[in-house]
């Protein structure tokens, strides 16, 4: 058995150790040299909320705890904050590929551990980490799309702790102020867990159109609307991502297909919220439904592949989603951005919170009608209107957020970036540079699929027949 790395690190070994036996645990222990050393040990008896079964201990220090059922035995392994490998033991293959697929963990071994090759990433899930180191997924850190320009920002000098804390509401002006008047005076709900939410405060913006007229009022969101929100997102995703691919196929095509039919409507829309002409709001409504038809073909196509390493044996990379998505949108092609964001998404099984366009909103909350009529299960997708970057601050301190794409200004691009650091947390922003969302390359390249997964190789060992 090797040496601790520091004095500090094995204390902080015996600290886990005798903390477990205070509550009571059996700690068995062999000798060790004098010095820098740690004898190997093994505990059991322990709960499930004990320190030394949440935490990462980073020492010779074996926790073992039984189980009834491999269903228990996967909550056991799930049960932390962290995820960056797992092992699994088992003479019956079937159901041990099966307990690999359901463990939250950047690499599981089956029948061996601790098996590495620079072929194949290795990296955690949640607060193990988010990036991979080796293989093609491990490039994907230090490259940026061909297209993209190299980012350079100037020093930005602002508050974190006041980015995004406030919000401001507009006075009502329905029928009044000086505008026309309409027939109904129209106010937007937020959309979550498949129904139209009133918001927690009683505030409101006021939507004109490029000439000044009140077209609507939508719901200003804040911490709680974030809070319920993502509770109907984290209840949505593990059934949407048990869906088959098929399935969740079907679901966006028949999106695209309900979007196609209400085209002239949000043609009309785009053309008196953004002042565009009306074959430049035709043709981003018809390439939002080619976008939907794109990603709907994504949902089998992108599962992942067989690593080629030196291992006789097999090792599986396997395309998993994220979990939830904190999404802000920006303000350019307000509904062609909206379906392209949220189309990767939740055509890789993930759940997403979107923040539409905060100019130009009513182009996605008019797309409640659309799901609703859709078959999409509610949770899939949540919509919460108001400031940009009020909702993206409250999405990206959330513990249950995975990850976080914002598309706004090179403030909030700092702010996510910064605040995801406490929580670990997956972050694609555009330093407030913008896209052409119009191209291909920029509008659905593969960054969006590559950012919507993340990699779990499961290696798999033989030797039946032939010697290693």
């Amino acid at each position: 058995m090797a040496a601790i790395v520091d004095e500090s690190q094995r204390k902080s070994i015996a600290d886990f150790v005798e903390e477990a036996r205070d509550e009571g645990a059996d700690v068995f222990q062999t000798e060790c040299p004098a010095g820098c050393f740690y004898p190997p040990t093994l505990i059991t008896g322990v709960n499930t909320a004990s320190r030394v079964v949440m935490e990462e201990i980073f020492g010779p220090v074996l926790v073992a705890l039984p189980f009834r059922t491999a269903k228990e035995a996967i909550a056991i392994a799930n049960n932390t904050l962290y995820g960056l490998g797992a092992s699994v033991h088992s003479e019956q293959l079937p159901l041990a590929l099966e307990t690999a697929k359901h463990i939250q963990a950047g690499a599981v071994w089956i029948n061996c551990h601790n098996m590495f090759d620079a072929a194949a990433g290795f990296g955690g899930y949640k607060q193990s980490g988010f990036g991979r180191d080796g293989g093609k997924e491990g490039l994907f850190e230090y490259v940026k799309p061909s297209w993209q320009q190299k980012v350079r920002i100037s020093e930005l000098s602002f508050d974190m702790a006041k980015f995004g804390a406030s919000y401001s509401a507009d006075c009502p002006a329905i029928n009044g102020n000086g505008s026309e008047a309409i027939s109904v005076d129209r106010t937007y709900k937020l959309y979550y867990g498949g129904a139209q939410k009133r918001p927690d405060a009683a505030y409101s913006r006021v939507i004109r159109t490029v000439e000044g007229k009140v077209m609507a009022q939508i719901g200003e969101s804040n911490r709680k609307d974030v809070r319920n929100a993502v509770e109907a997102a984290a209840k949505a995703q593990p059934a949407w991502a048990k869906k088959s691919p098929f399935n969740r196929q079907q679901i966006l095509y028949y999106i695209a297909e309900n979007l196609e039919i209400r085209k002239r409507g949000f043609a009309r829309r785009l053309v008196e919220l953004t002042g565009v002409s009306t074959e430049e709001a035709e043709a981003e409504v018809a390439l939002a439904v080619a976008r939907l038809f794109y990603w709907a073909a994504y949902a089998d196509k992108y599962g992942g592949t067989v690593q080629e390493t030196q291992l006789y044996g097999t090792v599986i990379k396997i395309h998993e989603p994220m979990g939830i998505i904190g999404i802000a949108c920006p303000d350019k092609s307000p509904l062609l951005s909206f379906v392209s964001l949220m189309g990767a998404a939740i055509a890789r099984s993930n759940s997403v919170v979107v923040v539409p366009s905060e100019k130009y909103p009513l182009l996605a909350l008019d797309l409640y009608q659309v799901f609703e009529t859709s078959d999409l299960p509610g949770g899939v997708v949540n919509i919460l209107s108001g400031s940009r970057d009020h909702v993206s601050k409250y999405l990206v301190e959330h513990q249950n957020v995975d990850a976080m794409w914002y598309f706004g200004s090179q403030e909030g691009s700092k702010f996510v970036e910064h605040t995801s650091a406490v929580n670990v947390k997956r972050t694609w922003v555009d330093y407030g540079v913008g896209r052409d969302w119009t191209d291909d390359k920029q509008g659905r390249g593969e960054e969006f699929l590559y950012h919507s997964t993340q990699v779990k190789n499961v290696w798999l060992t033989m030797g039946d027949i032939f010697a290693n």
